[in-house]
């Protein structure tokens, strides 16, 4: 027991190791020729791409999976999707419960007092809370789509299930792989898709400890947790908002929104605003769109969705925390508030460390895919962030980037999906105090 609290205690190995592992295996599987359609090659590096990204649940790809794959490969891909996106869920959730029960007794109260969470004992509980949010979820969304694939695209019973299976995996997950050559552009006119597959994206987007809570209070709002009315808030924000930016940036583009119905391009729009924040299917051509657009689908998948979600980025509520640093800053406040509550300065050194770190890692790969690629800014840009925020929405370059690009996104997608949840938890588990504090000098700033 002692060793398995040892090895809770440092949360960056083991989700580095375990997911590692995972790609490794997925790696291993896609490689063989079982796992590829007669007449198609996959080199390692494909296989391992692959692989990353359905267990980092991103859904890049430098093959077409409805084509490349066959139906063995298909379903390892889709096992690699929901491992990743039910791991990445329980692990955090547990991390974040081992966080607080590190704190002292008091503060160990307090938090749960403020948060609603449960125990950080009741790892049993959270794990089966996980589990069943995932598949009922996952379960009403693939029932959606079995039944208009079934009558409104005349596909036969057990074709549809599969299809309806699949992708409400990768949308929940956030994974964004899909069985359709062309995206989701089929059904672009289609709400009885695309809805379900963007509610359920934004579902595995908001994270558990958002249903946990809402689980015990939803018919009381006020009593929510300054987590939760964070995470739903911003979310709607991010949401609507980009849905009223991309709409109206690509509203009389040709290529994409231009020749739909009013209603069906705010539809199309609402659909890629949601995608962006992690989930990756494209019901227009990303490539033809409007450099504008790529700028703000930019911002969106930086920010990203939840935490402790299926969803990637630096998470709505680092963004948030440092929105109100920064209002603090120029109120010229002492404390940093949010809804009537004290944001404790560590919490905001984390934020802010996340942030830049992040920003770090987006400048670096960029610099990096640019030096490897013969592509502009604007494309390199964007394939970075969708692999950093793990999204898998692409302006059509990342099949012709080369090894050394595969590889670079490969690092990127690791990084996105692992690096903010393990440097807040090794942040939050080392937690130091001195004996002693150094003379204060202060320095320009700005």
């Amino acid at each position: 027991m002692k060793n398995l609290v040892r090895q809770i205690n440092t949360p960056s190995r083991v989700l580095v190791t375990a997911f590692l592992a995972v790609v490794l295996v997925g790696s291993a599987l896609l490689s063989l020729p079982v796992a590829v359609e007669a007449g198609q090659r996959s080199s390692w590096t494909s296989a391992l791409f692959t692989a990353t990204s359905a267990v980092c649940v991103t859904g890049l790809a430098v093959q077409d999976t409805a084509t490349h794959w066959t139906l063995f490969g298909e379903t390892v891909i889709l096992a690699l999707m929901q491992i990743g996106g039910f791991g990445i869920m329980s692990l955090a959730s547990i991390i974040a419960l081992v966080v607080s029960g590190r704190l002292g007794l008091r503060a160990r109260l307090n938090t749960q007092a403020e948060t609603k969470t449960m125990g950080a004992v009741d790892v049993r509980r959270l794990l089966a809370g996980v589990a069943k949010v995932t598949l009922t979820i996952e379960a009403l969304t693939a029932t959606v789509l079995t039944v208009r694939f079934v009558t409104g695209y005349g596909e036969s019973p057990g074709r549809a299930l599969y299809q309806g299976v699949f992708h409400s995996v990768s949308a929940f997950t956030n994974a964004g792989f899909t069985l359709w050559p062309e995206g989701a552009a089929r059904f672009v006119t289609d709400p009885w898709v695309c809805l379900p597959l963007a509610l359920t994206v934004i579902a595995g987007g908001l994270g558990f400890p958002v249903y946990a809570a809402l689980r015990r209070s939803r018919r009381h709002p006020v009593s929510w947790s300054l987590h939760v009315k964070i995470t739903l808030g911003v979310t709607a924000v991010l949401l609507f908002g980009g849905a009223a930016a991309v709409t109206a940036t690509e509203w009389s583009n040709p290529a994409t929104l231009g020749g739909l119905s009013p209603g069906q391009r705010v539809m199309a729009g609402f659909f890629h605003s949601a995608m962006t924040r992690s989930g990756g299917m494209n019901s227009v051509d990303v490539s033809q769109m409007h450099e504008t657009t790529w700028l703000i689908s930019d911002v969106l998948m930086f920010i990203g969705a939840g935490s402790a979600s299926t969803g990637g980025g630096i998470k709505v509520t680092t963004f948030a925390l440092l929105g109100y640093v920064i209002l603090a800053e120029l109120r010229g406040e002492p404390d940093v508030t949010a809804a009537r509550r004290r944001v404790p300065e560590p919490l905001q050194r984390q934020a802010l460390t996340i942030a830049l770190l992040s920003v770090a890692s987006v400048a670096l790969g960029t610099f990096v895919l640019m030096m490897a690629t013969p592509f502009k800014l604007d494309r390199v840009l964007f394939e970075v962030l969708s692999a950093f925020g793990t999204v898998g929405l692409s302006t059509g370059i990342t099949p012709d980037i080369g090894t050394a690009g595969r590889l670079t996104l490969t690092t990127l997608m690791v990084v996105g999906r692992l690096g903010p949840v393990t440097l807040g938890a090794a942040l939050a588990l080392h937690v130091q105090t001195r004996r002693f504090r150094y003379p204060e000098e202060r320095v320009l700033v700005g």
